[in-house]
């Protein structure tokens, strides 16, 4: 049976991964930090799938725990044949007058894990032949609101190389790239967002429903319903000139979005 290892599966886009992969019936390495609710998840997974399910608690901010996943990752006795590189960090501040340790550890979960990981994944892959790597990215990556834009588009970008070195190894890396999508994610995060409208929303289910199948078809950019795949061709037509002035106005990505309640 395959494995398959998510990162931040504890809630979000991360726990409807495991859930659609436990259905499909993979089994599952659990990593996250919130190591109660993990077994929490992975009892019901068990219960419900009947797979088997590890549970890895890693902050992936520190530079042990990170090691710690990425030999997981790498073990050639327990292979991995799927990656999901999804653990977020929300970046609740503008860069300029921002807390710099605050854009570090955000770095260091949104682009050094990804990388640290992909890296691991990658040779193990590659000398068995098969395997995948999911980097959950955005379609705040084509825009300019604020640091985490440009951690998004690290990731897609770097999703895009990975891919070009990987073909023909039988290895495939695709880039998640979705909009807003309704999970616990920004309530827990105190991110504000009453002021927009239904139609911005995709549904978890149906994000990582068409994730998994763009997986399958060694798509390297998926971009889950045809409203943000129309935005996000939009954003790569214009001028960049002009997506940093919509940005400044405040009507594309998160830009305010990200203030914290109260």
């Amino acid at each position: 049976m395959a494995t398959a290892l998510i990162t931040g599966a504890s809630a979000g886009l991360g726990l409807e991964f495991a859930w659609q992969l436990a259905t499909a019936r993979h089994d599952l390495v659990l990593v996250a930090r919130d190591e109660e609710r993990l077994h929490d998840v992975a009892r019901q997974l068990r219960s419900a799938a009947g797979i088997d399910v590890e549970v890895l608690r890693a902050d992936l901010s520190v530079p042990d725990d990170l090691a710690r996943v990425a030999q997981r990752v790498a073990d050639p006795e327990r292979p991995v044949s799927l990656l999901v590189n999804n653990a977020g960090f929300p970046v609740n501040q503008r860069f300029v007058g921002g807390d710099l340790s605050q854009e570090l550890l955000a770095l260091d979960v949104l682009v050094k894990a990804v990388l640290v990981l992909a890296h691991a994944a990658a040779d193990a892959m590659v000398t068995r032949g098969r395997g995948a790597i999911l980097n959950v990215a955005s379609v705040a990556a084509l825009t300019t609101s604020g640091t985490y834009s440009a951690h998004k588009a690290w990731v897609r970008t770097f999703t895009e190389v990975l891919a070009v070195q990987l073909k023909g190894t039988g290895v495939t890396a695709t880039a998640l790239c979705p909009g807003l999508t309704h999970t616990e994610f920004h309530e827990r995060a105190g991110v504000d967002t009453s002021n927009l409208p239904d139609i911005a929303w995709l549904d978890a289910e149906s994000v990582v429903s068409a994730a998994l199948a763009d997986v399958r078809r060694g798509v390297v950019i998926s971009t889950p319903s045809l409203r943000y795949t129309v935005a996000s061709g939009f954003l790569r037509a214009i001028p960049r000139s002009a997506v940093r002035a919509l940005d400044a106005g405040g009507l594309t990505g998160m830009r305010g979005r990200w203030a914290k309640k109260g």
